[in-house]
């Protein structure tokens, strides 16, 4: 596989951006290989500037599922565009994706548009202590929440990737109002609760981890978390800016049938534009500003083109076919590449969820971060780097979700699964 032009962009970007790039774990460092830079996406592929075509699995780290350029979304931008690309004030398409957004996540009776999930958790958050007039929060190791100080103590995603379990600039006061609990062990959560009694805010997590891997909660996990949220009076959040739209139209509250006090949202919501989202219950949304204490600000929320692309995917995932059509795809891809690891005889522990799922290089059960951890990333990165030559296109990390959009054909899942079985038995 030819990637001079990648490799020389790569180089150059040394120069310019640390590590040569925008957001660590595109460096491709975990996977000993050079990053490609994408020249265009189509539909369910990708192309480099070496001319390289791949059937893409990354999706934009998970936006894309409705495809790459998906024609409805990008007439809407082109359409918003051609009134303006900023306006630093109100229109109209803000109110109505805030309103698509009330009617169909449960948790969510009004909501507060922003730039990206980052900032949609660091303000629900703020939120959240203001509401309660408590300091700390409960988070769960593995879990990643963007770079908020208060979340990058054991965060999972790039910051597992590159073993960097906390980061050098959180101070000492946000590390103590941090409190790190186990994903999937609802008493590790109890015992935090009765440590710091009335001093609990909230506790945030990702309904289905994405970003130790794809790890799935246990059943009554998410429920238990509910019921230890009202028992002591702190608040549930959800981050479902990964999960948002990707497992049911109302979500993973939907999907799981439990109901946050407030959501975060990011990725779907944008159509592949920046945007993030946070809402929840009418009282606690209205601590803000202007109708309440609590400041929060952006010139860029409710961008007239984000808004309108993210508006326009909305609506066609509410079509009645989209998530059996989601989920028939998955289990077909997920399922042959299972099969073709067994065939290979290669140890991995599978984990899917709907249109999301990993395949961690783990003999054992994975259901929390330690034991997401102890998976073969060296062995991830021989397996990414053949995939890749091969022209499949996966996360750079053993610790992301490989997504599936409703642009991937049959053929496309059996040319996947096809070189999947090739790169299996080269893998031995």
């Amino acid at each position: 596989m030819n990637n001079q032009k990648s490799q020389q962009l790569f180089e150059k970007a040394n120069t310019y951006m640390p590590g040569g790039v925008n957001s660590p774990v595109r460096a491709f460092k975990s996977v000993g290989n050079i990053p490609p830079y994408i020249a265009r996406a189509i539909g369910s592929r990708v192309w480099d500037v070496d001319g390289n075509e791949y059937i893409d699995y990354m999706a934009s780290w998970g936006p894309m599922i409705l495809g790459h350029a998906h024609p409805a979304v990008i007439e809407a931008i082109q359409s918003a565009a051609g009134n303006g690309t900023s306006y630093g004030a109100n229109c109209e398409a803000e109110i109505q994706l805030a309103e698509k957004i009330c009617q169909l996540v449960p948790g969510i009776d009004m909501v507060r548009m922003v730039n990206s999930g980052t900032e949609a958790t660091m303000s629900a958050i703020r939120l959240a202590r203001a509401y309660t007039k408590r300091d700390k929060i409960i988070k769960f190791a593995g879990c990643y929440h963007g770079h908020g100080d208060s979340f990058l103590i054991q965060a999972g995603s790039g910051a597992t990737t590159l073993g960097i379990p906390s980061s050098p600039g959180v101070t000492g006061a946000i590390t103590g109002d941090t409190l790190n609990a186990e994903y999937n062990n609802i008493e590790s959560v109890r015992n935090l609760v009765g440590q710091f009694p009335e001093q609990i805010a909230a506790t945030i997590v990702e309904p289905v981890a994405g970003n130790m891997g794809v790890v799935p909660p246990e059943p009554g996990f998410l429920g238990s978390l509910r019921q230890l949220a009202d028992d002591h009076n702190f608040l549930l959040i959800f981050d479902e800016v990964i999960t948002g739209f990707r497992l049911a139209a109302g979500g993973a509250q939907e999907y799981y049938n439990v109901t946050p006090d407030l959501t975060t949202l990011g990725k779907i919501i944008g159509g592949g534009l920046p945007v993030g989202a946070y809402g929840g219950k009418k009282n606690i949304m209205e601590m803000l500003a202007p109708v309440g204490p609590v400041y929060q600000a952006g010139t860029l929320s409710g961008n007239p083109l984000a808004i309108s692309a993210g508006l326009k995917t909305l609506e066609l995932l509410e079509q009645e076919d989209v998530y059996p059509q989601l989920r028939e795809k998955a289990n077909y891809l997920f399922t042959g590449m299972a099969d073709n690891f067994k065939q290979a005889e290669i140890p991995v522990f599978a984990n899917a969820v709907e249109s999301m799922g990993c395949f961690f290089f783990n003999p054992g059960m994975v259901s929390d971060y330690e034991n997401a951890t102890k998976s073969d990333t060296k062995m991830f990165g021989r397996y990414h780097q053949l995939m890749m030559q091969h022209g499949v296109y996966l996360a750079p990390s053993q610790f992301e979700a490989t997504f599936l959009s409703l642009a991937h054909t049959k053929e496309d899942l059996d040319k996947t699964l096809e070189i999947h079985g090739k790169v299996c038995r080269g893998l031995k």
